[in-house]
């Protein structure tokens, strides 16, 4: 059988060593290709490998560098042509973008330099509305953020700081009260939202309480859906409008 596609992380990965590289410095030997090769291998993203022997071996990542050179106008040579639809739509989205592509990159690779870590994020589940959204920072990064929202301890600390100062659990973004709404069932339920951009994640940081925010479940799912582009204010401005 053969091995699953690229991933969006995989190819974010690759195309950020691509830029780094000369065209001749492409290829499987290459000990930057070797690492690159480590790294992909330590994703928390598929659990089946049918061939695990060659899953993301260095030979393949040097043939997928290879893809790029065909897809990139600087490149005078002809490259790989096998390179897919999913190539082709990262490498001209950060293509005039290096910077945030590099800082992307970093984020990803030092979250998964923490092998704990890494454990703790294949065993976030992928909920049913995420698989048709396409996450700029992929998904690692957006198990990360999940994983960072389950931080019951500070959670609990967030809901009690925040009772304490404004006397009730109203969403940031609609001013939604579950327990207004649904009496003592609703007491004390609110969720908790982490609003620091994924690509700034760095797996040693630890979140503070103003990296948090309270919301509603339905405010909560609007940020998830555009988690690069909208934050709690926007979505406030979205409803007031």
């Amino acid at each position: 059988m053969r091995n699953p596609k690229w991933h969006r992380d995989e190819i974010i990965l690759a195309l950020d060593l691509y830029f780094q590289l000369e065209p001749g410095q492409i290829h499987g030997r290459n000990p930057a290709v070797i690492e690159l090769s480590e790294v992909l291998n330590r994703l928390p993203i598929f659990d089946v490998r049918p061939d695990e022997a060659k899953f993301r071996n260095p030979n393949g990542v040097g043939l997928k560098l290879s893809n790029f050179l065909a897809i990139d106008p600087s490149y005078t040579g002809k490259g790989m042509q096998s390179f897919s639809k999913l190539d082709k739509e990262v490498f001209l989205e950060f293509f005039q973008n290096q910077i945030q592509l590099r800082k992307i990159a970093n984020a990803i690779r030092t979250t998964v330099s923490n092998s704990s870590l890494t454990q703790k994020l294949y065993l976030i589940p992928e909920e049913v509305d995420e698989k048709d959204i396409v996450f700029t920072e992929g998904k690692v990064l957006y198990k990360l953020h999940r994983y960072r929202e389950r931080d019951n301890k500070l959670i609990t600390l967030k809901k009690k700081t925040h009772l304490k100062k404004y006397g009730s659990l109203d969403c940031e973004a609609c001013d939604f009260n579950f327990q207004v709404k649904y009496g003592d069932l609703g007491t004390g339920f609110i969720e908790c939202h982490h609003r620091t951009p994924l690509y700034d994640y760095e797996d040693e940081s630890e979140t503070s309480l103003k990296d948090l925010a309270l919301v509603c479940s339905n405010c909560h799912r609007m940020l998830h859906r555009s988690l690069h582009v909208l934050d709690v204010g926007d979505i406030r401005n979205i409803l007031r409008n």
